[in-house]
């Protein structure tokens, strides 16, 4: 590449990093400074994915000034992406269960309870 695209390409990578190191250290603040439990649930895995995220993708893309991708961050970054919602989908649905998160839950709209609260049904 000419050093015109190299010094371009570094400065974009430079800012996404900066920018995903922001994210990250705003989503670890969140986590240890929200009251409650589901509040402190969301800062991690909405701000610091993204902030990982950016490190790994700026880790794989610096190899684009030697025509190299690499594949290994490409993976976990998609693996992280991939995982993250889950995770928390699941730590949700635990704080629910034990009583732990917020009381005032929204109305599903359905006229039904939430499927995390609905009762088990027994098959006959």
């Amino acid at each position: 590449m000419t050093p015109v695209l190299d010094t371009a390409l570094d400065l974009a990578l430079s800012a996404v990093l900066v920018g995903g190191g922001i994210f990250a250290l705003v989503g670890s603040y969140g986590l240890l400074r929200l009251p409650r439990p589901m509040q402190r649930l969301h800062a991690p895995t909405k701000a610091t994915t993204i902030g990982v995220g950016a490190a790994l993708l700026v880790s794989a893309l610096d190899l684009l000034s030697q025509s190299q991708i690499s594949w290994q961050e490409l993976l976990i970054t998609l693996f992280l992406l991939l995982t993250a919602p889950v995770s928390a989908l699941f730590l949700a649905k635990t704080l629910i269960l034990r009583g732990e998160a917020d009381a005032n839950l929204p109305d599903t709209g359905t006229g039904k309870p939430w499927a995390t609260l609905a009762p088990e049904h027994s098959d006959p």
